[in-house]
């Protein structure tokens, strides 16, 4: 399973929207721009029935280097995160139980007799 990409993305809405590819990108990178923009000013972003883009305060700590064993300080700092909403968990969970139901239901390989 590969990931999707900005390109994949643009693809896909621009089949949907009748809009170009030109424009169809313009407004995702926009889109894109925004959402940094404003977890960079601290705002949090919801987006209803999608989920919330928002920004985690991580502590300073002492971590491992793990080719040298070395212990380090790592500082504070700030990490985005994203937290999906109800809904679209939901429809994730329902998507991937008929994925593997349907993986499921192909019929058993038959073993082969063997022969004397």
């Amino acid at each position: 399973m590969r990931n999707v990409t900005k390109r994949d993305l643009v693809e896909k809405i621009s089949e949907k929207t009748g809009l170009t590819q030109v424009d169809t990108k313009i407004v995702v990178e926009s889109f894109l721009e925004a959402v940094s923009s404003a977890l960079q000013t601290g705002k949090n972003i919801e987006i209803r029935g999608f989920g919330r883009f928002k920004i985690k305060r991580k502590n300073a700590r002492q971590a491992r280097n793990p080719r040298t064993g070395e212990q380090i300080q790592v500082g504070a700092g700030f990490k985005p995160i994203f937290e999906a909403s109800n809904d679209l968990r939901d429809r994730v969970n329902i998507a991937y139980l008929k994925q593997k139901e349907e993986n499921n239901q192909q019929p058993a390989p038959t073993a082969m007799p063997l022969q004397p």
